[in-house]
Parts: C-alpha cells; structure tokens; sequence
C-alpha cells in the first residue's frame, strides 16, 4: 500500500490556523485566560467558519488533545460542516509528538494513529458517503527519512493490519469492527533544526521513494531557528530550504507543498495583517502559511477576515528563488557567523530571560519543560524558554530580539553582504518594523543597575555586563550599517516603551502583580506576546 494509492485529487490549504501561544487578548469566546478542552474544538469551527482559514493544525505535541474533534466537530457544527466536508473542502491535521524525542509520551502517537480510523467511520456515516477527514500527521523535529518510512509503516503495519488479526479460529478483527480506513497516512516531515533544514532533500528523498506520494507536504520552522540561531540565521535557512525543496520536485517529479510556521513579528517570521505583502515577497514558492493565534486575536475581526481571505488568495506564490551552489557555499558562512554571533550573547543573558519569563502568560494548556513531559529549548550550552516566551521576555524590557547578534554585519565581507541582502529582501523592513520597540531608558536602567538585576535573575553581575555591551554593540550596529533609527516615535512606540519601563522597574523591586500587567499592556500595543 503506497499513499499514492490512496490519495485523490486534492485542494491544497492555503492557511492553517495553528495553536500557538502567541496570542495577548483572549477571545471572547474563551471560558479563560488558557485556551483548552472544548474550547479548542469551538476554536477551530471559528477558524474555519469566521475567520476563513483551510486548515486547522489539532496538536497533540506536548499538550493534551481532545482525539475525539472529528465527532465534536461534525455533531456540534453540521451548519458549516454540511456545505464544506472535512477532509476535502477544509482540512483537519494532526501534529503528533516525535517518539526519538518524547520521553514519556511516545505512547500519545499510537493512541493519535489509532484515533485515524474511528475518523472515517465517523464522518462516512455522518456524510453516508465514505469521507476521510484525516489522512496527514504532522511529525516534529523531524532529522531523517527513516522517521518518516517508521511512521508511515507504523500507520500500516500496527494500526490497519490490525483488522486481519484472528480473533478465533475463524472471526478476524474486521468481520467483528470493520475494515481500518484510511489504508495509509500522508507524514508532513517538520523540520526545524539547521542541519535538517540544510539537508532537507536528503530527509524526504527515502520517503518518497518508499511511500511513492503524488504530493508531498513538508514543514519548514521558523520560530525554533530563530531562537536557536537568530533572526538572519532562520530568514536564510528559510530560502536554502525552500529551493531545495523545489530542485527535489523537479528531480524527481513528485509535487512538493511547501508550509513555513510564522509568527507575526520579523523575528518568527513576520505575517501579519499588516505584513502581508512583505511577507509574500520575502518567501516565495509556499503552498501553505500558518495564521498563529496573534494574528488572529490580537487584530480587529475585520482585518483578519481579509487578511486570511487575501493570503488564500494569493498563495501559492511563485517559485523559490533558486540557490546557486557558490551562493549556497557564501551564505553557510554566513550562517556560521550569524550563529556565533547570537550565541555569544544568548548564552550569558540566558538567565536574565530566564527569570523575565516567568512573568509571560500561558494562553494554551502546555506540558512542555515540566520535568520528564517535554523537551526544553537549548541555545549554545544553556536551556532557554520556547520561542514564543523567549521573545516576549526580551520585547518587555524593550530589546527586541531580532537584534541580538546583528554585530555580525560589521563581520560580513562585501561580497558575504551583496548575498546576504539578495536572499533576505526585507532585512531592512524588518529591522524598522520593530525599532520602535528598543527602549534606550531600559538599557541604560540595567546597565545603571546591573548589581541589583543580575542579583534579582540569580546570575553572574560580569555576565549581565557582557550581555548589555554585546547588544547596545548590535543596536549601534544597526543604526550605522542599515540606517535605521533606533527607539519609540510615534504615540503607540512611546506608550509601549512606558510599560515597559514599568515592567523592568516592577520586576526589579519583585512586585509581581504590576510587573504582570505591564507586561500585557505593552504586549497589546505591539499586537503579540512574542
């Protein structure tokens, strides 16, 4: 059984609507401030039906899931789900945690695969006609092709096998349950890590080979790049993969359906109602974009409705730009000293970030980082927060992490630049979007204090030091080799700055309550958590 025997003609999602924390305002419809249960499967009906989006990813990574949506949603919703069938008009995915990774929760894949089946016999009877609602899994942290045969073997060979097993000396499983639909599972390999992403064709290759797939979807991160290796990193990584992708369609004649998962700030991708075009110009050659919980909640409804009707609109967006092997070969340098760079600050203000996010509220029911449920984010040797939280902390205390590192410009050679900005179009744009939000008083505040705040994170008063000089040397950076003009200048900038002078102070004086609610209204202004 291959998926190309399975799959039918099929429409694309253009956006998918994500579980992502990134999210300040709360919707309306939210029992409270952390969006689970029920109130996740209501989330995903206003995805579909409100806001217009084509996908919904249910996520099963590192949080409890509701395996039972499918019939949630077919029971609760049959207005909207009569007119668009699930499966084919609008699509339901599900993210399943990696088993190489997990260490408690490898068993959640098999309850999520075995959930597949009840699906179809589900929505078959619902529609009276045979409907597959779910026939792709997402898999995370994705490094090798062998992950994805093992997953879509696993689908055969454990699940729908299970329908031949005897029961007695002449009763099989599926004369007593029935048959096992689908016959076989689409796997979207997400790659987040820079070696896969490097290596990207390498890792669907195999894959392709075994499962033969008429179309291939696959993944490409761009907040856990960021976290890991910086805004310019993640931007490059982006394009490297995308071309490859688009030189392993032509060789080997499979359509590949491009996803990238980004945020609405530069630093995790920058789609937004307000950055639509950019983004489109800055990342052609995608099939799919995620639409995360920010830009849903933290617009007006109106401009989300026509920004998520826009981007269906217009994606696919072209081809890629194509890669030569030189330019490849320039911009891995490139990427290395990117890397060095945001590590060599990552790795002595870690703790500084550390203690700040503890002030950053949880918008989803997650488990990640609590002991042995999850996997915590390392960045040069030290743990650090996921990427949402990670930004957050640093836009609250006004030094916004796209430019930590940015020192690296001054390293780069002309031809490492020339490169450099005909890969990453928007460097420029993204750097001004967010320059409003550096706040020179903060810095000056903890370099005036940095005895009383490296006390107050539990860490070394030379590291804080080093830190600071290491970025007012990446904000100078900025200012004198792009031109921009650091800090707050219109009336939003300057009120955003204010809560955030309000945060640093309360945070350093350990009253918690104003230090929350300062970090939220700055959040509100700037229209994400992180």
């Amino acid at each position: 059984m291959t998926v190309e025997s399975e799959e039918k003609e099929r429409r694309i999602p253009r956006t998918m609507s994500t579980q992502h924390p990134d999210n300040v305002n709360v919707p309306e419809w939210s029992q409270g401030e952390v969006i689970d249960g029920n109130v996740e499967v209501y989330e995903a009906y206003y995805a579909y039906k409100t806001l217009g989006c084509q996908e919904v990813m249910w996520d099963s990574e590192g949080k409890d899931v509701d395996t039972r949506v499918v019939r949630k949603l077919l029971s609760n919703y049959w207005d909207l789900f009569s007119e668009r069938v699930l499966g084919e008009d609008v699509c339901l995915t599900y993210r399943i945690p990696n088993p190489s990774i997990e260490a408690v929760e490898k068993k959640v894949v098999v309850e999520t695969l075995q959930n597949i089946p009840v699906t179809y016999d589900v929505a078959s009877s619902v529609y009276g006609k045979a409907v597959t609602p779910i026939f792709e899994v997402i898999l995370p942290f994705t490094t090798s092709g062998n992950e994805l045969i093992w997953l879509f073997n696993y689908y055969r060979r454990a699940i729908v096998a299970d329908e031949d097993a005897l029961l007695d000396d002449r009763i099989k499983a599926r004369d007593w349950i029935g048959c096992f639909k689908p016959k076989a599972i689409s796997v979207i390999p997400l790659v987040e890590d820079q070696d896969s992403i490097l290596n990207i064709d390498r890792i669907i290759k195999p894959y392709i080979k075994a499962a033969k797939p008429k179309n291939l979807r696959v993944f490409i991160a761009r907040s856990d790049p960021a976290l890991n290796y910086g805004l310019i990193s993640a931007v490059l990584l982006s394009k490297i993969g995308l071309a490859k992708l688009k030189k392993t369609e032509k060789e080997t004649g499979v359509a590949v359906h491009p996803i990238i998962g980004v945020g609405s700030k530069p630093f995790r991708g920058h789609l937004s109602p307000e950055n639509l075009a950019g983004f489109l110009h800055e990342y052609p050659g995608l099939a799919t974009a995620t639409v995360q919980s920010a830009a849903r909640y933290d617009y007006p409804l109106e401009q989300v409705k026509e920004f998520v009707t826009c981007l269906n609109q217009s994606l696919p967006n072209g081809e890629p730009t194509a890669v030569e092997p030189y330019e490849e070969a320039v911009l891995l340098g490139v990427l290395q000293k990117c890397r060095r760079n945001y590590e060599g600050v990552v790795e002595v203000l870690a703790p500084f970030v550390n203690s700040i996010s503890a002030y950053v509220p949880q918008r989803r029911a997650r488990k990640l980082h609590i002991g042995l449920f999850g996997y915590s984010r390392s960045v040069a040797g030290v743990s650090l927060p996921r990427a949402i939280t990670f930004a957050a902390a640093l836009y609250s205390i006004g030094i916004p992490p796209e430019f930590v590192g940015a020192k690296v410009m001054e390293d780069l050679t002309e031809e490492e630049w020339r490169i450099l900005r005909k890969y990453y179009v928007n460097l420029k744009s993204d750097f001004a979007a967010v320059s409003g939000y550096v706040s020179w008083q903060n810095i000056n505040m903890l370099m005036e204090m940095h005895l009383k705040a490296a006390k107050r994170a539990n860490m070394n008063v030379d590291n804080l030091r080093l830190a600071l000089t290491r970025i007012l040397a990446d904000l100078k950076t900025v200012e004198e080799t792009i031109d921009i003009k650091l800090g707050p200048r219109t009336p939003t900038q300057r009120k955003h700055e204010n809560f955030t002078n309000n945060f640093l102070i309360s945070y350093l004086e350990r009253e918690d309550e104003e230090a929350k609610v300062a970090l939220v209204e700055a959040a509100k202004l700037r229209k994400c958590l992180g």
